[in-house]
């Protein structure tokens, strides 16, 4: 079996339904333990299943610099993303997000630098304007204009935007965003409907959380919610919506993933993984694609 494919949006590009997050490469301590050795490995085998989607960012850590070491020989068989506006240096250790960004030209110029540098690349398919900034802010620091200016320079190919309510109303107002990543899952539907809008207007749509972060996952037991919601309201949301008894002989975490899958609008998933283990059983998952489509109904129904 192998991965299907799809066209991220209108740009031309095709994309695994699964993509790679780096965010897992980034360490202690806001990461699991992982050496440069196992994290090569890794990066090599995510290509070698046949993943062609990286999504990283200046904000995790050493992951630029891991896939630059490791799997910068191998650039033509994977679109890189990666994020600005994020700061030079890594966060301090200790600090929580939201980490402090920054959307005026000299610090998207210098953090592209950054990022082809550590990259070991002279283009980035997609950098993504990161953490949902306003329209406004946007407009006042010149993103928009600077971005546009990297892409006719070759630096970048597609621009895109990490969005999220309230501003991603905004940002598929402008048109100017090629592609759009967006969290969703069977736990998180709040941009559902965003996520078709913006597939509509002909947007590729890379999905984050579609996982769930794991919680679901029997290693996992619901010890994390995904990304914005609060403490136990994705475990709240699985039991009380009696979509347990859907599952049949797929475990929790499989469901979740294929439910993300069946959204008509997706173009990928981005899930990361520190272990070869996890990495594996996403690919089986993905490779079995979206729920029939029965199913994923009655699912949507209880959730």
């Amino acid at each position: 079996m192998t991965i299907e494919t799809r066209p991220l949006g209108h740009t031309g590009a095709d994309v695994t339904i699964l993509g790679y997050g780096a965010m897992e490469l980034r360490g202690d301590p806001r990461g699991p333990v992982i050496d440069d050795d196992q994290a090569g490995r890794l990066l090599n085998a995510v290509l070698d299943s046949g993943i062609n989607l990286i999504d990283t960012s200046i904000d995790y850590g050493r992951s630029e610099d891991l896939i630059g070491r490791y799997v910068g020989h191998r650039r033509d068989e994977y679109f890189l993303a990666s994020k600005c506006g994020c700061m030079l240096e890594s966060p301090p250790p200790g600090a929580s997000p939201p980490f402090a960004h920054d959307y005026h030209p000299d610090n998207i110029r210098a953090g592209m630098e950054q990022s082809l540098r550590r990259l070991q690349t002279d283009r980035l398919d997609l950098v993504q304007v990161h953490m949902s900034p306003s329209r406004a802010q946007m407009e006042e620091d010149a993103t928009i204009e600077t971005l546009l200016s990297l892409r006719d320079e070759g630096k970048v190919r597609f621009i895109g935007m990490s969005g999220t309510l309230p501003h991603l109303r905004d940002h598929l107002a402008m048109a100017v965003f090629e592609v759009f990543q967006i969290p969703y899952s069977a736990l998180q539907r709040e941009h559902e409907a965003l996520i078709s809008a913006a597939a509509a207007a002909g947007a590729g749509t890379l999905i984050r959380g579609g996982a769930a972060r794991g919680a679901p996952a029997a290693d996992k037991q619901w010890n994390r919610d995904p990304i914005g919601l609060t403490e136990g309201e994705g475990q709240r949301r699985w039991e009380t919506s009696g979509v347990e008894g859907l599952l049949g002989d797929m475990s929790r975490i499989e469901f979740v993933l294929r439910f993300t899958l069946s959204h008509p609008g997706l173009s990928s998933t981005i899930v990361g993984t520190s272990t070869l283990e996890h990495l594996q059983a996403n690919v089986g998952f993905a490779e079995k694609g979206p729920l029939p489509d029965d199913l994923y109904q009655e699912a949507k129904n209880r959730l």
